[in-house]
């Protein structure tokens, strides 16, 4: 496996991505148990869904980065 001094910038924005989506997947599941809760506390679930929406943005910068653009 390559070591991050050997890594391209594309393999290291893969990595990342794939980090990033499985945060995004477990803050998920967090916020689908909280709610299953009888008594959610519903500040908590605001905070996670807040920082799931960042992580959507976060990913969507590197999946951008990692498409070409493609004319039509």
């Amino acid at each position: 496996m390559n070591t991050p001094a050997h890594m391209s910038q594309k393999e290291v924005l893969q990595v990342k991505l794939e980090v990033l989506k499985r945060e995004h997947r477990d803050l998920d599941e967090a916020i689908s148990a909280l709610q299953e809760r009888a008594v959610a506390d519903q500040l908590t679930v605001k905070r996670l869904k807040k920082k799931k929406l960042s992580l959507k943005d976060r990913i969507q910068v590197i999946e951008d980065t990692l498409t070409p653009d493609i004319i039509a």
